[in-house]
């Protein structure tokens, strides 16, 4: 399972490594910069790291790796899902600065979605910082749960930093999927928030149904469900995020010249 994990994670890297560089390759295009193209890059790059840290969850468990897997793998979702609100406030903000005289026009631009990204991310940060200081993780050897054997473990230290990071990065998912499904239905310029809805909603579905397997199961069986939550999270985001643009650029070139992407609005 250990060798089978490593190669979808590979693999998943290599494929959001691609997405990555079909932005580059189209960056100026219409199609990129519709849903604000820097919150995009931040939000590829935390699908990246959060892949890298599902080589922290496999082989035996040692005191460092036990600190840094809940922790980093806490921070790396949460910069991403803070990066698919900030897309939808976006979205929702741009409607509504069309209209003539609007005073939403002053909230466009880069600094409000980087700075919803930052505040979002540092919440969680910092909820790292204090679970490292007061109760960090540590190997444990659990010789109660199976008769005759001794479970080498990860235990969280903190429980209630362990259950904010997750109550946390589910508050924002909650969030991104309202707001994103209130906003689904403006006109096609700003149909990324269809796609940032069922993103969602596979994510929200993940981890509801991971939680309750998770606290239920013991050693390798726990490692094992909180892996494909990592691996079923990552490619419900770039399935419905990115691969429709992707499509779109490779294979509807047209729609990527400026001419044809608002003729067809």
């Amino acid at each position: 399972m250990a060798a089978v994990f490593s190669s979808v994670s590979g693999l998943f890297l290599i494929i959001t490594s691609s997405v990555s560089a079909i932005f580059l390759l189209f960056l100026d295009t219409p199609i990129v910069k519709a849903n604000n193209r820097n919150t995009s890059f931040i939000l590829l790059l935390s699908l990246k790291f959060s892949l890298l840290c599902v080589f922290l969850f496999i082989g035996r468990p040692d005191d460092i790796t036990c600190m840094l897997r809940q922790i980093s793998i806490g921070v790396t979702f949460t910069v991403a899902v803070s990066s698919i609100l900030a897309k939808t406030i976006m979205v929702s903000i741009a409607f509504k600065a069309t209209r003539p005289g609007s005073s939403w026009r002053k909230w466009l631009g880069v600094k409000l979605p980087n700075s919803v990204v930052l505040i979002c991310s540092l919440v969680q940060f910092l909820n790292g910082i204090i679970w490292l200081s007061i109760s960090s993780p540590f190997q444990e050897m659990d010789i109660d749960s199976f008769s005759g054997k001794i479970i080498i473990q990860c235990n969280e230290g903190s429980v209630v930093a362990f259950y904010f990071m997750l109550g946390y990065l589910g508050l924002l998912a909650a969030v991104s999927f309202m707001l994103a499904f209130m906003v689904r239905t403006l006109p096609d310029i700003f149909n990324e928030a269809k796609y940032i809805t069922f993103s969602m909603l596979v994510f929200c579905s993940v981890w509801i149904c991971a939680i309750p397997a998770y606290v239920s199961s013991k050693g390798k069986s726990m490692v094992m469900v909180e892996i494909f939550s990592i691996l079923a999270s990552e490619f419900g985001i770039l399935s419905c995020i990115f691969f429709p643009k992707c499509y779109n650029i490779i294979m509807r070139p047209g729609m990527i010249s400026r001419r044809n992407f608002l003729e067809k609005q």
